[in-house]
């Protein structure tokens, strides 16, 4: 059975952010993910963990200015200093929280340019050698252009060539099932070839980006396959309620964890 992790960026927005943690745990889930815990001290986010037993599955590291339309730093050739400064930050939040992998965003550049390939390839080297130090695995995500336009790691193909390419093995690829089916479509087979270099898995309903149930996607066929290639890691679960989180929880209901 896969374990499932929260998404307490998109999930149990109805509570205050720290409250998420308690809520999710009250709903069932022993894992949680969120983009970005920067608004918080680290033991703060620590503490929430801890006392409702809760596994941090993931997190982003600093994206630049999120306000101001940044989506990451690494493919920005000026912003070297910026992205060093960043991964530091991930790192004292990684040691409170107990984390074990961490996603670094590409950030808007056009998927053509040398020098933000250049850029981005340096600044992945950067994070994964000094994640690796650590103890912890540096993913990466392909991000579809309609949910993010210009988002400079647009597709698989170039996030498994340079997992290649650099041959480290704390550098995992971040496949979100979601944006696989948007960009490319053929998950399943996706999934069987690439699962040796699979670090996180990310799930939600397609088109929609809703509750894992219906549209586009199998999600029960998903998860038996997940199982099936012997997948152990975390699915995070990145969707936004149609209605209430709780109230979408249904397809939840057959993996949902009793409180100790």
């Amino acid at each position: 059975m896969p374990n499932f992790a929260a998404n307490l960026t998109m999930m149990f927005t109805e509570w205050d952010f720290l409250d998420r943690f308690d809520a999710a745990a009250e709903a069932g889930f022993a894992a949680v993910e969120f983009l970005f815990p920067y608004d918080h001290p680290p033991e703060v986010i620590a503490d929430r963990l801890a006392r409702n037993r809760l596994t941090p599955a993931l997190f982003n590291m600093p994206p630049g200015d999120w306000a101001a339309g940044e989506r990451g730093l690494a493919a920005l050739p000026d912003r070297f200093d910026d992205l060093k400064a960043g991964v530091a930050r991930a790192l004292d939040y990684a040691a409170a929280t107990g984390v074990r992998r961490i996603h670094l965003m590409a950030g808007l550049a056009p998927a053509g340019d040398p020098a933000a390939a250049a850029a981005y390839e340096r600044s992945v080297r950067y994070a994964a050698e000094a994640l690796a130090g650590r103890g912890l695995d540096l993913v990466l995500e392909p991000i579809n252009g309609r949910d993010m336009p210009g988002y400079f790691l647009d597709g698989f193909p170039a996030a498994e060539a340079l997992i290649a390419r650099l041959a480290l093995p704390t550098l995992k690829l971040q496949f979100d099932l979601y944006h696989r089916q948007i960009i490319h479509g053929d998950v399943t087979m996706a999934l069987r070839r690439l699962m040796p270099i699979v670090g996180h898995v990310q799930i939600a309903s397609v088109p929609s980006r809703n509750e894992p149930a219906g549209e586009e996607l199998n999600y029960p066929f998903l998860f038996e396959e997940l199982d099936r290639l012997g997948y152990g890691g975390y699915v995070g679960c990145e969707y936004r309620p149609r209605a209430g989180t709780l109230a979408g929880l249904g397809w939840f209901a057959p993996y949902r964890r009793s409180r100790p």
